[in-house]
């Protein structure tokens, strides 16, 4: 522990006061805060509440308490880690959320933040009547296999094929998928997109690919670089995974099959690139401008 971060220890005392030094030095350090906390009150919350072993909704309570010397230790250590590093939050407890459900992260995976995960939430109604006929679902460049897991809750009928790249990122996944003890529903496949998997065909195929630009890649602040370099970019413009989904995804869907692709902020750039293809575009939490639709016969 650095002097500074020392001389601190011997001063702060309760949860309060090691909630106040956190926000001043999450701001003086001019913090990036996207991988689930939205400020720097949030942030230190989240890993104070984490680290204590306390709910991490229920911060009231135990402001005024004091900690033990070991608390006060492991506490200012993760600020320290924060701060100094510039590690995510959830890398730093190995644990993101989406919605109700929390999954074990690390840096072979990026932090989950999909806008699909709230469309899963609602069983993708209205444009799914009947989520119990869904028999089989495929989720593209899985990561943890959190849309995965989402997906074999939202159809418990259905076989979920979860594909990525990257053998470590299905490392993680399956951690995930036994912690939901999802073994016999959610099949993890070590795949470039669709080329391991033959003719199979999926009622619906979901994705979150690699989607950010080049120039986007090169600006993004030190927290990202963190994260697999693999998950993010793709290409000059952040389309080529898209671009591969949408050349092959036909010929993995059922006659009545839906695709449902996130692409961040390319909607404009997207739509000069495929004038013809008629996207539907889906109302999240953030607006209509980051996940699209397709049927396959949009796609023929």
């Amino acid at each position: 522990m650095t002097p500074y971060f020392s001389l601190a220890n011997q001063e702060l005392r309760t949860v309060r006061d090691y909630l106040r030094f956190a926000v001043s030095r999450f701001n003086q350090a001019g913090l990036f805060f996207g991988h689930g906390s939205s400020d720097a009150y949030d942030e230190a919350a989240y890993l104070i509440l984490h680290t204590l072993h306390l709910p991490p909704d229920r911060l009231e309570p135990f402001l005024d308490a004091r900690l033990t010397d070991g608390e006060r230790n492991d506490v200012l250590g993760i600020i320290q880690r924060r701060v100094e590093q510039r590690i995510p939050a959830a890398y730093l407890t190995h644990q993101a959320f989406l919605g109700e459900f929390s999954f074990y992260v690390d840096e072979r995976v990026i932090v989950p933040r999909s806008f699909i995960a709230e469309l899963l939430r609602e069983r993708l109604h209205p444009w799914i009547d009947e989520p119990d006929d869904i028999g089989s679902v495929l989720d593209l460049c899985t990561g943890s296999g959190c849309l995965a897991i989402l997906a074999a809750h939202a159809f418990p009928n259905a076989e979920v094929d979860a594909v990525d790249l990257s053998a470590a990122a299905l490392a993680v996944a399956e951690r995930n998928v036994a912690d939901y003890r999802l073994q016999g529903q959610v099949n993890l496949i070590e795949s470039d997109l669709f080329a391991k998997l033959g003719g199979k065909q999926y009622d619906l195929i979901i994705s979150n690919p690699p989607y950010v630009d080049a120039e986007s890649v090169a600006a993004l602040p030190q927290e990202y670089l963190h994260e697999p370099e693999l998950a993010l970019g793709s290409g000059h413009d952040g389309l080529d995974a898209t671009r591969m989904i949408l050349q092959q995804a036909a010929q993995h869907l059922t006659d009545d099959g839906i695709l449902i692709v996130e692409i961040g902020h390319n909607r404009e750039v997207l739509e000069a690139a495929y004038p013809r293809l008629p996207f539907t575009w889906l109302d999240v939490s953030a607006g209509d401008q980051f996940v699209f639709m397709l049927h396959k016969n949009d796609l023929l």
